[in-house]
């Protein structure tokens, strides 16, 4: 029985209501209940306990999740902490729904980035054992040598650690563009200024099988053939991905 239960700040992310330490504030001001009850921080339940929020009942089951593609301006915060940065994602966005990144691309970056509700999806995309690829186009500020492809693709000491072997091509004279399977912080800028490189423009182009197809500062859901796709990318991570609905967005067949 303990195999299948979760703690309830943990059921308050994978439910897309909050973050685990929205969800632990949420519990210490009593705005919680479990089976009618008020839980402690740490509190493990079933799937068969009742979970409100302010009286609201949750479920996983009838959960519509919201997946979105968006490609970022240069300027923006990838934080849902809009009570800090002004030029926060989810402000810009200004979906009717609570909904947060998966992963980051720092301020001066520009780029695909996903934003979902689903806090289950989160970990199996950004485990970078899950060795998930991510392209970008970048752009640095003096001609591109072939020792530093060389280096960039076999590993760069950076952040304590050696980055792990990647695909790095050639575009023009001072841009290239890398695939990742990992998210070290500022990975790539980091990894250019050890060569003694300076990149002027950095974009996000990939995620697994999701393309950046939008114009800057728009977003769309993601398509059921998307879905679908990244569903079968994510089978042996580790976790369990849901089983996408075919009548989830009939707009997107």
């Amino acid at each position: 029985m303990s195999e299948h239960l979760t703690r309830i700040n943990k059921y308050l992310s994978e439910v897309g209501y909050c973050s685990r330490r929205a969800a632990d504030k949420l519990i210490e001001e009593g705005r919680v209940t479990v089976n009618g009850e008020f839980p402690e921080k740490g509190t493990k339940i079933s799937p068969e306990d009742t979970v409100a929020v302010d009286g609201t009942i949750l479920t996983k089951s009838n959960q519509q999740f919201v997946y979105l593609a968006f490609n970022k301006p240069v300027g923006i915060v990838c934080t849902t902490d809009t009570r800090v940065e002004k030029n926060n994602i989810i402000d810009y966005i200004g979906y009717h729904k609570r909904i947060f990144p998966i992963g980051r691309l720092d301020k001066p970056s520009e780029g695909l980035i996903l934003l979902t509700d689903d806090g289950d999806i989160v970990n199996k995309i950004l485990r970078a054992s899950n060795h998930h690829e991510k392209e970008y186009i970048v752009t640095v500020d003096k001609p591109i040598s072939q020792t530093f492809l060389d280096r960039m693709r076999n590993g760069i000491p950076i952040l304590d650690t050696v980055t792990r072997e990647c695909k790095v091509e050639k575009i023009d004279k001072l841009t290239f563009k890398i695939i990742l399977t990992q998210g070290l912080n500022r990975q790539i800028r980091r990894m250019c200024e050890y060569l003694s490189y300076e990149v002027t423009s950095l974009k996000r182009v990939r995620i697994m099988n999701i393309e950046l197809d939008l114009a800057v500062g728009h977003y769309r859901e993601l398509t059921l053939t998307e879905l679908n796709k990244l569903n079968s990318l994510l089978e042996d991570s580790s976790k369990t991905v849901q089983t996408f609905s075919k009548n989830r967005d009939k707009n997107n067949l």
